[in-house]
């Protein structure tokens, strides 16, 4: 069973990040270390207690959809409820509207260990959180005051509506419509699909912001403005009143997350109410839809790369349980009757501790990207050298994070053998719900792009250059410390981080000389090289800052990294460097047309 690692947790938060400087300065508000680690302590039990033990049954019973109603499994909107009345859905919420306005990465934390207890519970808050942010951003005050402060409790929850069966990644071609009533609101038209939470039994009322064109609005993106639709229409006393014209029409029977309904929307069929249209209301100003929806999307990444460290983590729990009590053959050293428990192998235990390493190397970046996203907004901070911080670790802790997710739950399987293929260890299940996170909220391709193409030219390149420098000083200060459990950790960093510098370089003058070409070839393998490379040096700093009694658990981890995980980096570089023209020239027996 998964248990919160809640001391490791609260460690990256205050060492590897920031964030127990800001707090020792202040600069965090209300947050103190005696708060964070109550609350850390709280959402682990939540987490432990009440999520967990409800992932099995959901993944067995799954979401039914009948007569446009989605049925949740067994217990989830008990779960639910007690999720809302804990306060969790309200912890970065605007003070305002009942929120905490606690830091991201309390929450960025906080979210890793429920999606531990389960991807498929995690991922719905993470799109009412999202809603959140985006309408109080950039809704009127009349709809925030409508609807924010039961979206920061819970009460309703929210959803995001891009997708459409001819438009996904690329939404040049979206055609669902909005027309104006005159009064201000609009009738909306149209499908969407891939709708997590879209339907549910959970909340009285589903509030969706959906992305649709106006009828003189401009061809492309640039044509596109973000509505607000209920599912049932508010009254002007803030009671429920009619049933809007907007359902569930199918549910996705999924590889994985199976408690997490994925659903087909039907907006404006005519099925409820007297005249076609799903009222909504405008979030933002015309045509500038798809950057009030950013506004939701980014911070969705980055609770999507959460996703991975979780399931990467609730992987390496079970693996390392299974392996210690799982006998199998003689082990060298093993001075134990009979069989050994298959720990004792030094096969098992490469592949546990590159679970481990890898699941720590993306909590220590994901934290980071969202201390980062706290600076930039906090008031005293330097807000363009947060922000382009902000940007820059994005694309890297929703890819890199969620590939790693998917890498060690399939390591997890193996160290399981025969009994990690079938359904009773629950091993499995890992894979099946970790699958999805390198796709959705953009794909792991796609975050690659972004990261050469629009986050490395960030202020003529200095921005990763500064990046690189910081990463490099922690290296440094390895091999200032002359600590025995670090020994040789500095050269493995200072090998790795040299072919970050090397390949990030390459890759600006590739687009400084306009050979795109060659800079998209080598993007996926970037990212890669970049997560390793930073991953290993915030596992170094990890263990340079423990206490006496946990330098030598993370300092064993760090030369692991350093010696086992970061030598990829070479060969990365020389795929980054040299495997441009091989690959486009390849890719052309591909083509059938």
């Amino acid at each position: 069973m998964y248990r919160a690692p809640v001391s490791e947790i609260a460690h990256t938060l205050k060492t590897v990040t920031g964030l127990g400087k800001a707090m020792d300065a202040r600069k965090t508000g209300d947050l103190s270390e005696d708060l964070l680690d109550a609350i850390l302590e709280e959402a682990g039990k939540f987490a432990t207690d009440a999520i967990a033990p409800l992932s099995k049954i959901g993944d067995e019973q799954g979401t039914p959809l009948k007569d446009g109603v989605v049925t949740m499994p067994e217990g989830w909107g008990q779960l639910y409820k007690d999720w809302c009345e804990g306060g969790w859905n309200a912890l970065t919420g605007p003070e305002a509207y009942g929120g905490q306005n606690l830091p991201m990465a309390l929450q960025t934390a906080a979210f890793e260990m429920w999606n531990s207890g389960s991807l498929a519970f995690g991922i719905g808050p993470t799109l009412t959180i999202g809603a959140i942010e985006a309408i109080n951003l950039h809704a009127s005050d009349a709809l925030k005051s409508i609807y924010l402060e039961k979206l920061v409790s819970g009460e309703w929850t929210g959803t995001m509506n891009l997708t459409e069966p001819q438009s996904g990644s690329d939404l040049n071609g979206l055609k669902s419509r909005a027309e104006p009533v005159g009064d201000g609101s609009y009738r909306i038209f149209g499908q969407k699909i891939y709708i997590t939470y879209g339907e549910h039994d959970m909340t009285d009322n589903i509030v969706h912001l959906v992305l649709a064109r106006l009828p003189d609005a401009p061809a492309g993106q640039r044509g596109i403005s973000l509505f607000l639709v209920p599912k049932v229409l508010v009254n002007e006393d803030g009671s429920l009143g009619a049933r809007n014209d907007v359902f569930c029409n199918g549910v996705e029977h999924k590889m994985g997350i199976h408690a997490s309904p994925t659903c087909t929307m039907i907006y404006g069929d005519g099925k409820f109410g007297d005249e076609a249209g799903a009222i909504g209301w405008m979030v933002g100003e015309e045509n500038r839809g798809l950057a009030c929806m950013f506004t939701m999307m980014n911070n969705a990444r980055l609770l999507v790369g959460i996703q991975g460290v979780a399931v990467a983590e609730a992987a390496t729990q079970k693996a390392i349980a299974y392996a210690n009590d799982r006998k199998q053959g003689r082990a060298e050293g093993y001075d134990g009757e009979g069989m050994a428990p298959i720990v004792h192998h030094p096969d098992v235990q490469r592949n546990l501790l590159t679970m481990r390493a890898l699941t720590n190397a993306t909590r220590a970046i994901s934290y980071n990207c969202a201390f980062a996203i706290d600076r930039q907004e906090a008031p005293d901070s330097d807000h363009a050298f947060w922000g382009n911080r902000a940007a820059l670790l994005t694309p890297i802790a929703k890819a890199f994070s969620t590939d790693v997710g998917v890498d060690v739950a399939s390591i997890g399987i193996q160290v399981h053998g025969g009994m990690g293929y079938v359904e009773e260890t629950g091993a499995a299940q890992y894979l099946r719900d970790a699958r999805i996170a390198p796709i959705y909220e953009g794909t792991n391709g796609i975050q690659a792009i972004d990261l050469v193409t629009r986050k490395l030219p960030l202020e003529g390149g200095d921005a990763v250059r500064g990046y690189i420098a910081e990463l490099k000083d922690i290296a440094e200060a390895v091999r200032g410390s002359n600590r025995p459990d670090l020994d040789g950790v500095a050269d493995g960093l200072a090998a790795a981080l040299d072919d970050m510098e090397a390949t990030t370089e390459h890759l600006l003058a590739c687009l400084e000389n306009g050979d795109k070409a060659s800079a998209l070839a080598g993007a996926t393998p970037y990212l890669r090289l970049f997560g390793l490379a930073a991953g290993a040096t915030y596992l170094a700093a990890s263990a340079l800052h423990s206490g006496e009694a946990e330098q030598a658990d993370r300092g064993a981890i760090a030369r692991f990294a350093a010696s086992n995980l970061t030598p990829e980096t070479a060969s990365l570089r020389r795929i980054v460097e040299g495997g441009a023209k091989p690959l486009l020239s390849a890719g052309e027996l591909l083509k059938s047309a």
